[in-house]
């Protein structure tokens, strides 16, 4: 690795890469990594259906590998006005600005960092993986095309999600299910309302209904209970017309105390027979045991950085562990990251200087004890 190339420094160049999802266009971003990795020692390989967005795979020999990943694309930069530019990777005040400092090019720049440096160490039988993908943004649709290629691989030893927590070692998330609930009436002119069937005050006392919605599950000690949002409303071609079709976009997150199948059928009872629903996406959440002694040897890495010792906890959010983890064959997973979820999206999204330096430490040393052999 060149030695001007800093984690730091390698996040920069990564903003500036355009890589707003959509459209995406990842793929300069993943060539110029792929040129990094191969010369760094690394097996490397690009794909994926759609050319531009190709998913980035690279390994080092070995057994039973440990597996990093992040995403490569970002969300738009947004309509409000910037205070920097949003692709310069400006260092101000000891922090990165710029559309994916957090969430999460410093992760993937940190990653790729600690993956060279364990390049040029002697390892032992295990391996080393890095999974960087596309597609991340809508619902990890990069990671759901990567997986059956993984699949073909066996098992990996473990799973490091570098998404912004930082650098808190978080044990878990909380699955996602989105639907869209299509309610359907009879059109009719707005003056005579009687002869039709208005679809609109159908799904108005639908989505009165889903703030109440029993899940039936009792909540996870650390990722809590189910929640269920109403994000869209569509509905109307006018306003002198009642209208015949509505669709409601809901966003549901569960926990593993009642299965996805389960939450599905009750909530197809509810919605009635009048109405229709289309699963969007389905994607489980996961849970490690912090008693896990790979666990363990993490909150030991960790504690120094932390300054006091990880105590079990879970992401807000969901991350590619959803797809890759049963890829891989379920190994232990954690997400842990330098940037602030806090500052992912947001206008003037930066990431700490000093928790981009911790996370490459921090990544560094959990691979080298992995692909040492020492522990877990």
């Amino acid at each position: 690795m060149d030695q001007k190339l800093t984690a730091v420094s390698l996040a920069q160049r990564l903003i500036a890469f355009k890589t707003a999802n959509p459209p995406g266009n990842e793929r300069t971003a993943a060539e110029y990594l792929a040129g990094l990795l191969e010369s760094g020692g690394f097996a490397v390989a690009l794909a994926g259906p759609d050319p531009e967005r190709p998913n980035l795979i690279a390994r080092l020999d070995g057994d039973h590998p440990l597996c990093f990943t992040g995403h490569l694309d970002t969300v738009p930069a947004g309509d409000s006005a910037w205070s920097v530019d949003p692709f310069a990777g400006k260092i101000k005040s000891g922090r990165l600005y710029g559309r994916g400092a957090s969430d999460m090019k410093a992760g993937v720049a940190a990653m790729v960092s600690a993956g060279l440096r364990i390049a040029d160490l002697p390892r032992g039988g295990r391996g080393f993986l890095l999974v960087l993908t596309a597609d991340e943004e809508p619902g990890c649709l990069g990671a759901l095309q990567a997986a059956p290629s993984l699949k073909t691989h066996g098992r990996a030893g473990a799973l490091v999600v570098g998404e912004p927590s930082g650098n808190y070692p978080l044990l878990g998330h909380k699955g996602v299910l989105r639907v869209e609930i299509e309610t359907s009436g009879v059109a009719a002119h707005a003056s005579t309302p009687q002869q039709g069937d208005n679809a609109i005050f159908r799904a108005a006392r639908l989505v009165t209904g889903l703030q109440e919605f029993d899940f039936r599950a009792p909540d996870h000690p650390a990722l809590g209970g189910m929640t269920l949002n109403v994000g869209t409303i569509r509905g109307g071609v006018n306003i002198n017309t009642v209208p015949d079709r509505t669709v409601l976009g809901v966003d549901i997150r569960t926990v593993m105390t009642r299965s996805h199948a389960d939450v599905l059928s009750d909530l197809r009872v509810f919605i009635g027979e009048k109405s229709e629903m289309t699963v969007l996406t389905d994607l489980d959440g996961f849970w490690t045991d912090p008693a896990q002694d790979w666990i363990q040897q993490v909150f030991d890495i960790a504690e120094p950085f932390l300054g006091e010792r990880p105590s079990p906890r879970a992401a807000p959010y969901m991350t590619d562990a959803s797809v890759l983890g049963p890829a891989l064959g379920d190994p232990p997973a954690i997400v842990l990251g330098p940037g602030d979820i806090h500052q992912a999206h947001a206008v003037d999204e930066y990431c700490e200087l000093k928790k981009i330096g911790e996370a490459a430490e921090i990544y560094f040393e959990i691979a080298r004890q992995w692909c040492q052999g020492h522990g877990a």
